[in-house]
């Protein structure tokens, strides 16, 4: 008799060992609660919202709408559970997180085909195919043996992130593209500044506030090589425009002169959709940075696709070990979901499960590996965490930016979203397993 293995019941762990148990294979999973928590868990249920308990907006013609609505066409558990407890929160899908959790925690304790053993696993399993959902702060001998698997030195923890742009809305009246130097082939955007624009947005940008850092997240030193703007721009006026936004080697196309700083934006997928801002790794609270940010030329209107974020996260280096269908490159039988994948969120996280139990199935059964279109949230979002040419890698949401172009460009935004969820949508309108 097949049996899979799955570590971890966070989101990702119950959708995937409830995929793999419903197709009649036996599970084992391991959840090292109530023995074992990590700083960030209160509660001794499975599929725990640690942070919010908002599932982001419910609009189909969002990107977290458009994901969750995916979601639901593959019988995710998690919008099961979240569509009979949700609670008033406007546009978004909110959650009374302790029925959510004891829907799922029952679902999973009730099912013939589940094992559940409490206890912190130290190692991976050898005799059985296994799902690692072990999320964001996967530490101790787990963590060490996931390195030696991952070849070594991918296991990443990253202090800080920076902000990531939709390319279209960019302002191209201000912004240029341009290498230092004119070296290479214009890589980059460049918004550039003069003195006065330059010193108000230094000042609003130190005197910006930021966001609290989680009681798991304290211990974290902040390196020099990742120090969030705000704190290397309290070190002195100029201290950001001889750092990031050094001018040197650029010129304004509308003055001919070399500005007086320059913030450049670097692309963030192949497609040149994305692009984040260079050296804008943060701390500060969301709106701030969308207020600060904005002041920016070029950026006043820019749609951000994901935030800047400081805190401790444990990822592995997908783009170069993961196989679309979430197994190792160097072991057909491991395979990963969740946040320790480098998708970012509870639904991203828990729609990676998904796709791993689908695909461990598959491959005890013998069946095609099953890989959504790139024109999918899902499929983007795993087509991004699995392409090796995104450069300095970082954990991402779901966002319209990692969808492929439509064919035909529309202007207005809110038409331009519904048009890329009606796409998605159709494919799933069609799908048959």
């Amino acid at each position: 008799m097949d049996k899979v293995i799955v570590i971890g019941a966070g989101l990702a762990g119950c959708e995937a060992a409830l995929k793999i148990a419903d197709s009649g294979i036996e599970v084992e999973l391991y959840e090292m609660k109530p023995t074992c928590k990590s700083p960030a868990h209160k509660s001794d249920k499975f599929a725990e919202l640690v942070c919010s308990n908002s599932l982001k907006a419910s609009r189909v013609d969002s990107a977290a709408g458009l994901l969750k609505e995916e979601m639901r066409r593959l019988g995710s558990v998690c919008l099961d559970a979240a569509d009979r407890c949700s609670v008033a929160a406007g546009g978004a899908l909110a959650v009374d997180r302790e029925i959510f959790s004891e829907y799922i925690t029952e679902k999973i304790k009730n099912h013939p085909k589940i094992k559940v053993i409490g206890e912190k696993v130290g190692s991976i399993p050898k005799d059985a195919p296994c799902v690692i959902a072990t999320g964001p702060l996967t530490d101790g001998e787990l963590a060490k043996e996931i390195e030696e698997l991952c070849e070594g030195g991918s296991l990443s923890f990253y202090d800080a992130a920076a902000p990531i742009v939709s390319a279209d809305s960019i302002d191209f009246s201000k912004a240029f593209y341009a290498s230092r130097y004119d070296k290479g082939d214009k890589d980059y955007i460049n918004c550039p500044m003069n003195k006065e624009e330059y010193s108000a947005f230094h000042t609003e940008l130190i005197g910006a506030e930021s966001a609290k850092l989680n009681e798991f997240d304290k211990p974290l030193k902040v390196y020099e090589g990742c120090m969030p703007i705000e704190v290397l721009a309290k070190r002195g006026e100029d201290s950001i425009r001889f750092g990031p936004l050094k001018p040197v080697g650029l010129k304004d196309p509308r003055t001919g002169h070399r500005p007086w700083a320059v913030v450049q934006l670097r692309r963030e997928n192949a497609s040149g959709t994305m692009f984040n801002l260079v050296g804008f790794q943060t701390n500060l609270k969301f709106g701030e940075q969308k207020r600060v940010f904005s002041l920016i030329p070029g950026l006043e209107n820019a749609e951000f696709l994901r935030f800047g974020v400081m805190h401790r996260n444990t990822f592995i280096n997908s783009p170069r070990l993961l196989c679309k269908n979430l197994s190792l490159k160097q072991n057909a039988n491991v395979f990963f979901a969740g946040q320790i994948t480098g998708v970012e969120g509870y639904m991203e996280s828990a729609a990676s499960g998904i796709m791993a139990g689908i695909n461990v199935v598959n491959k005890i059964m013998g069946k095609q590996e099953f890989i959504l279109p790139e024109y999918t949230m899902i499929g983007a979002l795993i087509n991004y965490i699995c392409d090796e040419n995104v450069s300095n890698f970082q954990p991402m949401g779901a966002n319209f930016g990692v969808l492929p172009p439509l064919e035909t460009h529309i202007r207005d935004k809110r038409e331009r979203y519904m048009a890329l969820s009606n796409r998605s949508l159709e494919y799933f309108d069609t799908l048959k397993r």
